[in-house]
């Protein structure tokens, strides 16, 4: 009989994360030793229960589950991570991948689809939503430079150009010529409509 495969489950809503619990455990070789609702305790949990395969929310308090797979990816580089979307932005799918996330699905696939992704994933294999492929291929790369996307999400409060180069260490007009340059890249009118159009887009 094969060893049993120890899960970690990262989802900060409590319903869905015990459901899928359930789920999963009804696997024969599938256990769920771990669950945490913070992307900020996913090391901790990976490492105290050794665990196989990490299963993450992309939307969690603390620390986003790409943060946490990146975090994971380079402490415990032998757990497999499999990120998981509510939301089919295709950013997300780029910016997992370059996490080291091993496979990217949406959160309501079927149970036995997430079964066989963990898996495939154990087995070496990567696996990707191909609706989600898809809709990343259309819109390609994320246009944005680290700098640019930096300044944009610290915009997405209303802060005013002083405040921004204030909490960026940055002078005022380098504060402008990155958004006017994500403005322009974006092809939208303000910094507000680039933040949105970015966020969804899941460039930030």
């Amino acid at each position: 009989m094969s060893p049993t495969i120890k899960v970690l489950l990262a989802e900060d809503q409590s319903m869905v994360r015990e459901a899928l619990a359930a789920l999963l455990g009804l696997e024969d070789d599938i256990e769920v030793v771990a669950q945490v609702a913070r992307g900020d305790e996913v090391l901790a949990a990976a490492q105290t229960h050794a665990v196989d395969v990490a299963l993450l929310d992309i939307e969690m308090p603390g620390m986003t589950g790409i943060q946490a797979a990146a975090q994971v990816h380079k402490t415990l580089p032998g757990v497999k991570l499999v990120v998981l979307t509510t939301f089919g932005r295709p950013g997300y799918l780029r910016s997992a991948m370059e996490a080291g996330a091993d496979a990217f699905l949406v959160k309501d696939a079927p149970a036995a689809q997430l079964a066989a992704a963990v898996r495939k994933v154990l087995a070496g294999e990567r696996v990707i939503d191909p609706t989600l492929a898809a809709a990343a291929l259309a819109e390609g790369a994320n246009p944005l430079t680290d700098r640019e996307r930096e300044v944009l999400r610290a915009a997405e409060d209303g802060s005013t150009n002083a405040e921004l180069a204030t909490k960026l260490h940055l002078s005022q007009g380098t504060v402008r010529n990155y958004l006017s340059t994500a403005i322009q890249k974006l092809a939208v009118r303000n910094r507000a409509e680039a933040a949105r159009l970015a966020r969804e887009k899941g460039w930030l």
